[in-house]
């Protein structure tokens, strides 16, 4: 067995994509390869075959690996339920939730987990390819850490460091990291690389010797920009920093994006298509005019729905709903639609009952079972696969008219009469062509685009033969041989 960890210099350097790409690279030369990621912190989550829940990225990164994806590649994920909550995901199931002043205390509990979990995917693989989270610079928080150093020093995993040049510093960035990480820390480090570079690697020839000679770890390439990382499943809500707005004469579809928005990556295959433009609209905008209006999954439905109407977004839908426009509802998206979600156990926060918007006749009581499970079945006359991850059941006379059928014959979802208001908990549902395809037509859109599994198998592909051409891999699988 052999071992490698990706660690960065800071947040959104590109280590999943990255990790990703190394995967790729070590399977297309015939590895049985594992993806490990100790501690994740998203909303963006997937559904394993094992019944659990792990971070998109790893699902993804398990797609490169060619392999299911399994709760052992995310022991630890965090699902942030606000600015100092967030739910506490161990092997995929939930445990609790927890405060940032309790996170400290609690994960050093969760290091014998991570290793367990590390040690059975180790088990099975001729190579794990580790992503850290973060920056190990990060020295605040280097007591009990599980998700970089800590974790590197206690599985005694040898690690490469990687840096973004795209941000800029990145040479003061690297040797930055050196400077103020512990000797015995800086003594994992067997290498590094630069990300995202644009234009002639030669130009940076003195810049790499310089992190060379001031850090001494060993240079291992430059990775150019990865264009085909666009096609590839988003894994957290960064990418909605920068919203995309309406341009352009194709078809809009319209998703409003609220505090607590989760598994927005379900868009992502609409942006396949090149009769439809997906806007994704901040708080302070109203809905565009749009040819559908797509309400996405929540960590939290009755906060978002609140949100909604206190941005006047209910207005917007309720008034796209009457000019007989097409609206559709996923996961916490569906409670939304709905007349009323209620917690009565106070799992999403203070127990209570929100009002919906009343487009669907249906009613969401929120519990403290999570449905897990990967799913098939046909809606529209198309097929679909994906999975469900929520909280709660839904019920009323609006399920007597479902949106579709899963394979084991049960009923899904729930659509109007008219057929213009629909809400489902399958997650995925737009992957599949003729699927997608289906939805477009209601908009008067021909659907053109792939399925999008194919689609991400080709980008990983792409992204791997850059890998390849980009970074010594022989001397990255020669370190990873170093691992106990």
């Amino acid at each position: 067995m052999a071992a490698i960890m990706v660690q960065g210099t800071g947040s959104e350097v590109g280590k999943s994509v990255l990790v990703a790409g190394l995967c790729r690279a070590f399977a297309n030369r015939g590895l049985n390869v594992r993806p490990f990621k100790p501690q994740n912190m998203s909303n963006n989550a997937a559904v394993t075959f094992d019944g659990g829940e792990i971070g998109r990225a790893q699902a993804t990164q398990a797609i490169a690996c060619r392999v299911p994806a399994s709760v052992d590649m995310n022991p630890v994920l965090l699902k942030p339920e606000g600015d100092r909550v967030s739910q506490l995901i161990v092997r995929g199931k939930v445990r609790g939730t927890l405060t940032s002043g309790r996170w400290r205390e609690g994960r050093e509990g969760l290091l014998e987990e991570v290793l367990a979990s590390y040690r059975r995917l180790a088990d099975e693989a001729d190579l794990v390819v580790i992503e850290g989270a973060g920056s190990p610079a990060e020295t605040n928080l280097r007591a009990g850490d599980i998700a970089n150093m800590g974790f590197a020093r206690a599985a005694n995993v040898p690690v490469i460091l990687a840096g973004d040049i795209d941000r800029g510093g990145v040479i003061a960035s690297l040797v930055g990291t050196h400077s103020v990480l512990d000797p015995a820390d800086a003594a994992m480090v067997h290498g590094f690389f630069i990300n995202k570079f644009r234009g002639d690697p030669a130009l940076f020839a003195g810049g790499m010797a310089t992190i060379e000679q001031r850090t001494g770890w060993r240079s291992l390439g430059i990775v150019p920009w990865l264009a085909p990382a666009r096609r590839l499943p988003s894994e957290d809500a960064v990418v909605l920093d920068h919203p995309v707005v309406g341009r352009g004469h194709r078809a809009i579809i319209a998703c409003p994006i609220t505090p607590h928005i989760a598994n927005f990556d379900d868009l992502d295959p609409l942006k396949l298509e090149p009769g439809v433009e997906v806007v994704m609209v901040p708080p302070g905008r109203a809905i565009p005019d749009a040819a559908m209006i797509i309400i996405a999954g929540s960590k939290a439905s009755r906060a978002d729905m609140a949100f909604l109407r206190a941005e006047g977004w209910d207005i917007d839908i309720l008034a796209h709903h009457r000019k007989k426009r097409p609206v559709l509802g996923l996961c916490g998206g569906y409670q939304m639609l709905g007349r009323t979600i209620a917690d009565p156990l106070g799992i999403e926060g203070a127990a209570g009952t929100t009002t919906g918007l009343g487009l669907l006749d249906v009613e969401t009581v929120l519990g403290d079972d999570k449905t897990l499970t990967q799913v098939t079945g046909e809606a529209l006359g198309a097929s679909f696969s994906g999975y469900e991850i929520h909280l709660g059941q839904t019920t009323g006379s609006g399920t007597d008219r479902p949106l579709g059928r899963l394979s084991d014959g049960r009923a899904e979802g729930a659509l109007t009469a008219d057929g213009l208001v629909a809400g489902t908990y399958v997650h995925g549902l737009l992957g599949e062509a003729a699927q997608r395809a289906a939805w477009l037509a209601r908009i008067g859109v021909a659907g053109q685009g792939p399925d999008h599994h194919s689609d991400v198998d080709a980008a990983l592909d792409e992204i791997g033969e850059a890998i390849e051409r980009a970074l010594d891999v022989d001397a990255i699988l020669a370190i990873a041989q170093r691992a106990a």
